[in-house]
């Protein structure tokens, strides 16, 4: 491809290179950077690309695209953005995939997974859709599961896997979008049909600073689709929305927005509802439990409609869908009295979410096994530490994700917010000794509550992901394991 074509619609200042030049490939990682590539050098918040430009030329790459000029002779193109630029390359060297499918993207602090993977389930069974999903837990084509590294990939990805769905005969795609992609433009060039926000709550305020920073970076969403869903009732809504550049839909469970609950029902296996509009109303029913997800249906429910699913098309869908692995999932404990749960909360309004509903269905005492992850927000680990104990009987302080921080000082600021609490509680820093703990020490008719983890399969420590599944140490504890 010439530069002059990979070049289009990036934002660019200055050209130092023929624009004839033939490009063979695009990087922007010196260590794999390739003969005839053009490399992109990306300023990051801990490594600043543009100091491997001459690696990236030893390499082979014939050009660079940069915000400053290279040290090296080597020709370069000056942009006001690189990583906004290397969207707009991956746009082009992957001949807009996006817009030949329809793209649903979907930004909030929680819910995100599970309204993906529902709304996913409905345009799979009610349009004969096949869809491409892009998320926390897993990538898919189709039935397909590809691996993942984090909720939203480097812009450069991205346009590769919407290419392979495109390629792969997807029509639709459905993708959790976070507040860090948004603001740093891994999804700038992608004109959304629908956009998706489910609630804001505290979290990523080690990167956003403020809520209201975090607010305005979903809120980009908004002002890049034609269809904007969202929570009326979400006190952050009227912000995230004022200068939404889309057709607005609202959802609740409040009479007055565009579709909300009635009759809602919160049983320890599934939520019911009355799903209403001006026009209809419409029994709803999901095996899944949790008065948040009254929210992550109707959500659905919303994006469903605008996709052209009526909502009795989707109330039958919905009865058929199968738990969403990490959200309050069952890990099985055969031959015992007690109830295991993993669920993927970690965020004080997420903790609070799954251990209400738990309160709310157990028969015994509900057990909360949490931590917090390091390297992240350190104000919500005594928030985090209060929640637990104030409902939650037993508490459980471990570690989750210590990353380069000592797990024993992160547990000490989740204490912070336990003091002077009735609530018993032990603290057992090794996250498989807190299991097997709280297993040792279950009374009949307990739900042990593992928070944190969900689907993850890994401990991060120290930049090293290290394999730890939670249903195996359960599984191995019971001795299931040969």
């Amino acid at each position: 491809m010439k530069l002059k074509d990979l070049l289009i619609g990036a934002d660019v200042l200055e050209l130092h290179a023929d624009e004839n030049l033939e490009i063979t490939g695009v990087s922007y990682d010196s260590r794999k950077t390739q003969k005839g590539d053009v490399f992109v050098a990306i300023s990051g918040y801990t490594m600043d690309g543009h100091a491997y430009i001459g690696k990236a030329e030893e390499a082979g790459a014939v050009c660079a695209v940069c915000e400053r000029k290279p040290e090296s002779g080597i020709p370069y193109v000056l942009v006001k953005e690189s990583r906004r630029a290397l969207a707009m390359l991956g746009v082009n060297w992957f001949s807009h995939p996006a817009e030949h499918m329809v793209m649903t993207a979907v930004t909030g602090t929680n819910g995100k997974t599970t309204t993906t993977y529902l709304l996913k389930a409905i345009l799979e069974q009610e349009l004969g859709a096949k869809v491409g999903l892009i998320g926390t837990n897993q990538n898919m084509v189709g039935e397909e599961v590809l691996p993942t590294e984090r909720t939203t990939p480097e812009c450069f990805e991205l346009q590769g896997l919407f290419r392979q769905m495109l390629d792969a005969g997807c029509t639709h795609v459905v993708m959790e979008t976070s507040s860090h992609a948004l603001y740093e433009g891994r999804v700038h060039g992608i004109r959304y049909d629908l956009g998706i926000f489910t609630n804001l709550t505290q979290d990523h305020l080690d990167f956003h600073k403020t809520m209201e920073n975090y607010c305005d970076a979903k809120a980009i969403l908004f002002q890049n689709c034609s269809v904007g869903i969202y929570n009326a009732d979400d006190p952050w809504a009227a912000r995230l929305m004022k200068d939404a550049t889309c057709e607005k839909f609202s959802y609740g469970e409040k009479a007055g927005a565009d579709l909300w609950a009635e009759d809602i029902e919160l049983g320890a296996d599934h939520v019911a509802f009355t799903a209403v509009t001006k026009n209809e109303r419409v029994k709803i029913w999901v095996g899944i439990p949790g008065g948040f997800m009254i929210y992550n249906t109707l959500d659905v429910l919303a994006a469903a409609l605008k996709l052209g699913v009526p909502l009795v098309r989707s109330a039958e869908a919905l009865r058929k869908v199968p738990h969403v692995k990490g959200r309050v999932e069952v890990i099985p404990t055969p031959g015992r009295d007690y109830t295991i749960l993993a669920d993927y909360a970690h965020s004080p309004d997420s903790l609070k979410n799954v251990l209400t509903t738990v309160k709310g269905f157990a028969k015994g005492r509900t057990v909360a096994v949490f931590g917090c992850g390091g390297d992240r927000d350190k104000t919500k680990r005594p928030q985090m530490g209060k929640i637990a104990v104030e409902i939650a009987d037993f508490v459980v302080v471990t570690s989750d994700n210590p990353r380069t921080e000592k797990p024993a000082v992160i547990v000490d600021e989740i204490l912070a917010g336990m003091e002077g609490t009735p609530t018993p509680y032990a603290v057992v820093v090794d996250r498989v000794e807190a299991i097997h703990y709280a297993m040792d020490n279950a009374e009949k008719d307990d739900v042990i509550v593992l928070c944190g983890k969900g689907h993850e399969t890994y401990q991060e420590v120290n930049h090293e992901k290290r394999h730890m599944d939670e249903r195996e140490i359960v599984a191995e504890h019971l001795g299931l394991m040969r």
